[in-house]
């Protein structure tokens, strides 16, 4: 009872083809393709860019740069 006959599935795919057509589905798989297409190029893009750019500075330095809070801000608070 739980799994599905060659006649289930032949009756869900003509029901398919009868709702969404044969073009309307070969369409969508086409559209589906081109996405794939263009995720794959944008991601081979970001790899690209990423290799261009510099790498990234060290926290370590932006510790000693900090601004010193002073009586007055000690304040105001």
């Amino acid at each position: 009872m739980g799994s599905m006959s060659i006649w289930h599935w032949i009756v869900v795919i003509a029901v398919v083809l009868l709702l969404f057509g044969r073009g309307k589905i070969s369409d969508l798989m086409g559209d589906v393709a081109q996405g794939i297409k263009a995720f794959k190029k944008g991601m081979s893009e970001d790899d690209k860019t990423a290799e261009k750019t510099e790498p990234m500075k060290s926290i370590d330095n932006a510790s000693s740069q900090a601004p010193q809070a002073t009586d007055a801000n000690r304040k105001a608070v």
